[in-house]
């Protein structure tokens, strides 16, 4: 396996961020047995460390300062049911969560959610993507949208993926940084487990520069909280597969069905099992 399918950067020592093992070099493989990777963490010192102070109460676009995240308190504590769980799974996000571009009209959520079938999980889900959708409105639109969905539901679990449309509309790396960060003490803090994919490289050299500087911030929100992050950009950067189903694309920016496919391997080999307590 070479360097490049670690995720290293063009020879770069920097370890990955995120959680995530080496990616296959060439085709995408769905392995029956639980990844032996543990969700993301962070070093110790770093994780149990608080958060800013919070933000003044008026609108930070109103200011000079950059906004900043609020202070985090310790979330209410994740539990599980014991026997067959009743899980209403929810994913928000942007047009690669809807799967954009996939001419069999799965996307990487479809092929997770067909591997995530398991005796003790009565698992009902709904994807919420949304062509064009920044964090801002994934912010104005989470709970409003999912709350229906997890009506009657026991077990209550939200997926983030979203990111590049913020790049795209100008907005600031400090909003986008606290945006996600507000959904996610939101919903943790209602006892509702979350899990966050991270965004995906482009053919653009100076726009993947800016996608991994905002993913690079996106798993120091979700480490700061103990929340799992997938690193997609890593592995997919000098990833020939992922590259090739980009550029044959229409549009040159979805992947199509050989994309989505190493998605969906990152995301079921990376915590996705541990998060969902299946064994």
């Amino acid at each position: 396996m070479t360097d490049s399918a670690n995720g290293s950067d063009n020879g770069s020592d920097r370890q990955p961020y995120g959680v995530g093992p080496a990616y296959p070099s060439a085709h995408t493989r769905f392995d029956d047995a639980a990844s032996a990777q543990r969700p993301f963490r962070g070093p110790a010192a770093e994780s149990s460390a608080p958060e800013e102070p919070p933000a003044p109460a008026e609108d930070p676009a109103a200011s000079s300062e950059p906004p900043r995240e609020p202070y985090f308190a310790p979330s209410t504590d994740f539990t599980v049911a014991e026997g067959v769980r009743d899980v209403g799974m929810v994913f928000v996000g942007a047009s690669t969560t809807a799967g954009y571009g996939d001419p069999k009209g799965l996307g990487w959520v479809g092929r997770v959610v067909a591997r995530t079938q398991h005796p003790d999980v009565d698992l009902t889900a709904y994807n919420l993507g949304i062509r064009g959708s920044t964090s801002g409105d994934v912010v104005a639109r989470w709970s409003a949208e999912s709350q229906p969905r997890w009506k009657g539901r026991s077990e209550r679990r939200l997926v983030l993926s979203f990111g590049t449309d913020d790049i795209l509309s100008g907005m600031t790396m400090a909003r986008s940084r606290l945006n996600l960060a507000n959904v996610i003490d939101e919903a943790t803090s209602a006892g509702i487990g979350v899990f966050v994919v991270g965004l995906t490289p482009s053919l653009d050299g100076e726009l993947n520069r800016r996608i991994e500087a905002l993913a690079e911030a996106q798993a120091d929100v979700c480490s700061r909280r103990g929340v799992t992050y997938v690193d997609c950009f890593r592995p997919l950067a000098s990833h020939d597969q992922w590259m090739a189903d980009l550029a044959a694309s229409p549009d040159r920016a979805h992947p199509g069905q050989a994309g989505y496919g190493l998605i969906a391997w990152l995301v079921l080999h990376n915590g996705w099992n541990d998060w969902l307590s299946l064994r």
